[in-house]
């Protein structure tokens, strides 16, 4: 049966070409319009596209799949995703315009919203309670302001982005470094189960890929490449974050930075970005500030609830002010409230309890 017989096997059979990549399979659709037109070329019309190598056309012509086109239809069918290509109607007009798009997107869950702005939110994986605090909430309010969020399902700060959009009834995007069938990483199933349901996981590998370290700078491009602007959260001078933050300038989207404290080696890298021109925000309201954009500031309904505090006498109170979002070490507590270190313990113990902070390992504390 021929690949072109079914149009989604055509342009599977087109990814599947050894040494094909993103720019040169654009050149060629510009050129003959479509897979069935491109496998149906010469030798002679294909060497002239700019970027495709001799042996990477005797290829097409030949028809050698590093998978069969047929065989990834169906594993895509099986484990519930799509293909939707770059000549679907559904393909994101935001992802079209940088360098390299994607020939094809597999995607699991709802189909993409053409009427939404996605920001990208991105930071550290082992980040602090500070910065996990804060990609959830900017990724919360960008939710209840009618955006959406692009991550990339990482640990840390990216699930917490995720998370935060998902309470909001907001629609994210979580762009996979593996396959579409593979969750990445395994403790993120509950994550990826919910973004199926409400939002949409993407990948552009093919179906088993494992995640390969080399598969992550791949997947940023898509990350910045959907998104308006891309928000940095704790992020050090060697993180993947800073290249998100690099390609989005280079497909001139808007870079942001959250701050961090000087004390803290998470936040160099944002400190960094803020000090070469990224936007300095401390909420989802100076996203859309910077993006020129109106907004609605009436409450959707959403699961977003203010935090409670129990009552407190005037010792926890104490404590609760000298405590913040990053971690504080029960002998800082002693000192600057001039307590016995048996009453500070104790009281610790009763706040705890209470749930307004939470001991980490070390006996540091954070609320």
């Amino acid at each position: 049966m021929p690949i072109w017989s079914d149009k989604r096997c055509g342009w599977l059979a087109l990814q599947m070409i050894p040494g094909l990549g993103n720019i040169a399979c654009k050149n060629l659709l510009n050129k003959f319009g479509d897979p069935e037109r491109i496998f149906q070329a010469d030798i002679s019309e294909l060497t002239g596209i700019e970027g495709l190598r001799r042996e990477t056309a005797d290829r097409i012509v030949n028809k050698e799949f590093q998978i069969d086109p047929w065989e990834e239809l169906a594993n895509v069918e099986k484990c519930g995703a799509k293909i939707v290509s770059f000549h679907d109607p559904s393909y994101p007009a935001a992802l079209k315009e940088i360098h390299d798009p994607p020939i094809l997107l597999y995607v699991k869950g709802k189909d993409l919203p053409k009427n939404v702005t996605f920001v990208g939110v991105v930071g550290s994986r082992n980040p602090s309670p500070y910065g996990s605090k804060s990609a959830q909430m900017i990724g919360q309010g960008l939710g209840r302001r009618g955006l959406g969020v692009v991550s990339g399902m990482a640990k840390g700060v990216d699930a917490s982005a995720h998370w935060g959009c998902l309470a909001s009834q907001g629609f994210t995007i979580a762009v996979l470094g593996t396959g579409i069938d593979i969750v990445y990483p395994a403790q993120n199933r509950k994550l990826a189960d919910s973004i199926a349901n409400k939002g949409a996981l993407i990948s552009e590998f093919p179906v088993g890929t494992p995640p390969e370290p080399k598969n992550f700078p791949i997947r940023n491009r898509v990350i910045s490449g959907l998104s308006r602007g891309v928000i940095v959260v704790e992020a050090t001078m060697k993180s993947g974050s800073l290249i998100t933050a690099a390609l989005a300038l280079e497909q001139d989207r808007e870079v942001f930075a959250v701050p961090g404290s000087i004390h803290s080696f998470k936040s160099t890298g944002c400190h960094f970005l803020i000090k070469q021109g990224a936007r300095l925000i401390e909420n989802s309201d100076d996203v859309l500030d910077e993006l020129g954009m109106n907004y609605d500031y009436s409450p959707k309904s959403d699961t977003f609830q203010k935090e409670v505090l129990p009552p407190m006498d005037e010792s926890e109170k104490v404590i609760y002010d000298m405590i913040g979002d990053y971690p504080l070490h029960i002998d800082q507590i002693t000192r600057q409230g001039n307590l016995a270190p048996g009453k500070a313990a104790s009281i610790l113990m009763r706040m705890e309890l209470k749930g307004m902070i939470r001991q980490l390992p070390g006996k540091v504390f954070v609320r």
